[in-house]
């Protein structure tokens, strides 16, 4: 076994090596960006190394900057992770020629999966089912066209050299293909710089499910079962489990079986996995391999109970592997879903920033976090936006997702926004709670799965929201009382006393960009609330207690218990989240008057950044004439592209960015002369 190994990423799953590692007592080597130096996985490996600056491309895609490392310090083998080069088949020659071990598969069995046009042809020659269509390297048009009437519609045109959801249509019928051909062809041109397509047999209302493989040097190849990835969002995976709910034995034990000749096909080694696509009728067809361990192999490793990183590790150092086919388990459900810095409201735009705050369930048997960030960290523009995997585990699948519902009803994330709503009606929804969502479902019907609800209709919820400023408001003023030079004075204490009658407290709270104010009467935990916003606008509160984060009240003669999550509520504002194990409410306590100010020069003569990014290109000069919607600049930022535009027509008063600035959240990069 190694004694000291690099790992040549970052993030969650750098600190996921490093537990194994810290096991099993491998020393551990990591390498970082300039944006990183303060990171997780720095301040947990043995030792750590700069590399670059904070973009991939100036960092952790250096290969040779990454050896150069591994080599200095004596590291015996270099563990890629997923993403950045760990499917770079140069890399991993470049690895073993430097007479170090790559914890990976060998770069031919890589560069065999690298076109998606020859794998399907080397996966069909090895028995493994593929979708009906056309590979060939004759793109005549016409030609092409023949095809998809021989194959049939539905039908998928796909770039052979793409990937990440680019160069995809859909041809339902005959007389819109050669339309939808030319918009594909020249989308895979401007993304991949090759054209080529090829036609597949489009499968309705498909599964994703995945087989883990594991292959060693000695000819072994085995499967360690399935992971069901359909819920998905534009080909993205949102929620991931296994056992799949849609399988049968007998389709679990073919597919095992078609997953491993697919490793043999390629001479497999070391973690991978093949994914699938299956119909409704349990037709199932290769996709393609991941030659790499996935983001989502903890409920793999849940339901089987092994460290597959453990057994990455053994065999890169060339042991066999540690089980047969036959004594591969199964025991139990899991469930990964993924916790972003993004927001859902917003077309799922990423996010970045301090994690002001960061709250997540205790670990346990039946949860685990994955992660490689603390409270306090940061967010940064530069890498995906994830902040943690929570995995569930129990012994079926209800109790799994009565777990996954438990477990995020804990999290509490402050700072830059997060999907934790999202994930929270995603886990409720009928779709997931039957096992009956398609990999389109999510796309189709997006709609249901959005935070919606108004502050004002999440009554209790706002109640309760209430009743925990009031408290928070009384337990200062007897602790201000406590070191006043009176204590005893019954005007120091915020209770609502007054000669002759009850006081009266306003409060305001805001929660996307509504603005709700209520009044109260008494003190205690015994209050009367007024909404005004409400038609029914009072409601009788008592024997109110706050213990800890659980707030027990009666509202109107009915007890409610309720999870309240704050930052310290101030006179002056502060955060409050109540929950109550369904629902979630996020509203920012505000002071209750304010100085009203005219907004007439706003956003409508700026053009302003939605996140911190880089800026890539800028189109337009100052003096320029736009119109409404025209494309001023673009700025890239966690992985992706955002297109600026005018929010109206006009001419360009002020261009505030060139190229390569690094630019604010909010900042006004562009302004419009006043019309």
């Amino acid at each position: 076994m190694f004694e000291k190994i690099l790992i040549a990423n970052r993030g969650e799953i750098a600190c996921r090596v490093i537990r194994t590692c810290r096991t099993l007592g491998i020393r551990t080597v990591a390498v970082y960006s300039e944006a990183d130096a303060d990171a997780q996985h720095v301040r947990q490996a043995d030792e750590a190394y700069p590399i670059g600056g904070p973009r991939p491309a100036d960092s952790y895609l250096r290969g040779d900057a990454i050896i150069e490392v591994a080599l200095r310090c004596g590291a015996q083998a270099i563990h890629p992770g997923y993403g950045f080069l760990s499917e770079n088949a140069d890399f991993a020659d470049a690895v073993e020629a430097a007479g170090i071990a790559f914890i990976g598969p060998k770069a031919a069995s890589m560069r065999k999966m690298g076109s998606k046009a020859g794998a399907k042809e080397l996966m069909q020659a090895a028995g493994v089912p593929v979708v009906p269509g056309y590979t060939g390297e004759n793109q005549d048009p016409a030609l092409l066209h023949g095809e998809a009437d021989r194959i049939g519609y539905p039908l998928m045109i796909k770039a052979a050299h793409g990937g990440g959801g680019k160069g995809m249509r859909i041809v339902r019928d005959s007389e819109e293909f050669l339309a939808l051909l030319e918009s594909c062809q020249r989308e895979a041109r401007n993304a991949f710089g090759r054209d080529r397509v090829l036609l597949e047999r489009y499968v309705e209302r498909p599964r994703h499910i995945e087989i883990q493989i594991f292959g060693d040097r000695h000819g072994q190849v085995i499967h360690l079962n399935e992971r069901e990835c359909s819920a998905q969002r534009r080909y993205q995976k949102v929620l991931e489990e296994s056992p799949s709910p849609f399988l049968s034995a007998e389709l679990r034990a073919t597919m095992g079986a078609a997953a491993v000749l697919a490793g043999q096909a390629i001479d497999y080694v070391n973690a991978g996995t093949v994914e699938f696509i299956v119909g409704q009728d349990g037709g199932f067809y290769f996709m393609e391999i991941n030659t790499r361990l996935q983001v989502e192999h903890p409920v793999t490793e849940l339901v089987t109970g092994l460290d597959l990183v453990e057994w990455q590790l053994r065999v890169a150092a060339g042991e066999a592997l540690p089980r047969a086919q036959d004594s591969i388990g199964q025991h139990g459900h899991a469930i990964e879903v993924r916790l972003y810095a993004e927001d859902p409201e917003a077309g799922f735009l990423p996010g970045s920033g301090k994690l002001e705050r960061l709250r997540l369930p205790s670990a346990d048997a039946h949860v685990r976090l994955d992660s490689g960030v603390i409270e306090g960290d940061t967010v940064t523009i530069f890498y995906d936006p994830m902040i943690a995997k929570l995995i569930v585990f129990d012994q079926d699948r209800p109790r799994a997702l009565a777990r996954l519902r438990g477990a995020l009803a804990q999290c509490e994330i402050a700072g830059p926004k997060s999907n934790i709503e999202f994930l929270e009606r995603l886990v409720r929804h009928p779709a997931v709670v039957e096992g009956r969502i398609d990999t389109g479902y999510l796309d189709r019907h997006l709609e249901e799965f959005m935070p919606s609800a108004q502050a004002a209709g999440d009554r209790d919820l706002l109640i309760g929201a209430t009743v925990v400023q009031l408290l928070a408001q009384e337990r200062r003023s007897r602790d201000n009382a406590a070191a006043s030079n009176d204590p005893d004075s019954p005007w120091a204490i915020a209770d609502g006393w007054r000669l002759g009658h009850g006081g009266r407290r306003s409060l305001a709270f805001v929660q996307r960009d509504e603005r709700l104010e209520l009044q109260a009467h008494g003190s205690g935990g015994d209050y009367r609330i007024e909404i005004p916003a409400l038609a029914d606008v009072q409601h009788q509160v008592q024997g109110a207690r706050l213990d800890g984060a659980e707030l027990s009240l009666r509202i109107d003669g009915r007890a409610r218990r309720l999870t309240a999550f704050g930052d310290g509520l101030t006179e002056n504002g502060g955060r409050v989240v109540m929950h109550d194990g369904q629902r979630r409410l996020r509203l920012e306590s505000v002071p209750m008057y304010r100085h009203e100010h005219s907004a007439a020069s706003g956003s409508g003569n700026n053009v302003t950044a939605p996140m911190p990014g880089r800026v890539v290109v800028v189109k337009l000069a100052a003096g320029d004439a736009v119109e409404a919607g025209q494309e001023v600049m673009v700025i890239e930022a966690m992985k992706m592209e955002l297109s600026l535009k005018a929010p109206r027509a006009g001419i360009l008063a002020e261009v505030r960015a060139v190229a390569g600035d690094f630019v604010e959240a909010d900042a006004v990069l562009a302004t419009l002369e006043t019309a």
